[in-house]
């Protein structure tokens, strides 16, 4: 025998090696029952593609995770990667950090929180200076004492490490990963997703950042808020997931997506309404949003329920300068090459109406 060549073999998988020892002799009963349990059940290894298990076997082994906890009423449950969107300077970011700081301090929201045991928090910040995030929180008289859990995170204009890393996007999942890795915490917030990504592509980019999130997520076993914008919407239609700004394709990488809304009836109240759910129920769907008003309690900026009704209640009349409105946006996205069926969903109108009012704005252009 070569014995230089020995250790060309010392790795074989366990399959081999019985393989050729049945090709040699018959094999034992015990090596048999080896084989047939390396073929029927392989492990799977770090670097496959894919993990293959009976079903049977996921429900065996995932009792423990029926009942996950609820980190925000049922708009999100711990292990989700959710999404939060609204329109500009509608409160997202104040009900994000009330959010926080509610799961750092382990004091439930009143109404929607849920008593859960203290954790510690990142809240990623890509929206406020620190002076504007200090006036949200204190008064005249005081500070409002957040929890030593809760964790308020800015990007470094001086950091020096991008250049090792292809692109931006690897450079901000690899210091989002030691940031995890160093805190120990389980529970992310960023606010917002515009801020993270790159590139002329917007919506590729979101899309991307987005997958990366569900990765990182599931290798750490993360429970990820991530807040968007909503574009310029018709205020007479109800929220939809097609009112996420960028691409309707990032919900379907999140568990679960929640919106605030403006009601249009009532000035200063807002409403909360579930838009997608994987973990709960729809309880706060179009006929039970939760009404809510900002207010600051001494020294602390937060939203306070005040009841529930349904969206239709909270929308816009719909009125001449509605209709006006309403074409105004068919034919500028129209024009920007944007196919009939995706304006109508934009929108929230049927193709047909699509189709034909832009044969008659483009008729009544041609005669003026």
């Amino acid at each position: 025998m070569n014995h230089t060549n020995t250790a060309l073999y010392s790795s074989r998988p366990a399959e081999i090696e019985l393989i050729r020892d049945m090709a040699r002799r018959a094999l034992t009963p015990k090596q048999k029952k080896q084989l047939q349990k390396q073929i029927t059940e392989p492990a799977p290894e770090s670097r496959d593609a894919f993990i293959l298990k009976r079903a049977a076997d996921w429900l065996q082994n995932n009792t423990d995770d029926a009942q996950p906890d609820k980190l925000f009423g049922d708009f999100w449950y711990r292990g989700e990667l959710c999404i939060l969107f609204a329109d500009t300077n509608v409160g997202k970011s104040i009900l994000a950090v009330q959010i926080g700081n509610a799961l750092s301090s382990g004091e439930p929201i009143p109404v929607l929180g849920s008593p859960l045991p203290a954790e510690p928090v990142l809240y990623f910040d890509f929206e406020l200076s620190a002076a504007q995030f200090e006036s949200r929180y204190s008064s005249y008289k005081s500070r409002y004492t957040f929890n030593p859990n809760f964790y308020r995170v800015v990007l470094n204009p001086n950091a020096q490490g991008q250049h090792r890393f292809k692109n931006y996007a690897d450079y901000m999942n690899n210091a989002l990963e030691n940031i995890i890795i160093t805190s120990g915490a389980r529970t992310v917030i960023l606010d917002n997703i515009t801020c993270l990504r790159t590139g002329m592509h917007a919506a590729e980019s979101a899309i991307s950042l987005m997958r990366n999130l569900q990765a990182i997520k599931n290798k750490y076993n993360l429970s990820v808020l991530v807040l968007a914008h909503t574009p310029k919407r018709n205020p007479a239609k109800p929220i939809t997931r097609n009112d996420l700004q960028g691409s309707k394709m990032l919900i379907n990488f999140a568990d679960s997506a929640f919106a605030i809304g403006e009601s249009k009836t009532n000035t200063g109240l807002r409403y909360l309404k579930q838009v997608k759910q994987r973990s709960g129920k729809e309880y706060y769907g179009a006929a039970n949003v939760c009404l809510c008003r900002i207010d600051k309690n001494g020294n602390f900026l937060q939203f306070e329920v005040e009841g529930f009704d349904h969206e239709t209640a909270h929308l816009q009349h719909y009125t001449e300068d509605q209709r006006l409105f309403t074409e105004r946006r068919i034919m500028q996205l129209h024009n920007q090459g944007i196919s009939m069926r995706a304006i109508g969903e934009q929108i929230g109108v049927s193709v047909a109406t699509v189709c034909r009012l832009v044969k008659r704005l483009e008729r009544e252009a041609k005669a003026r």
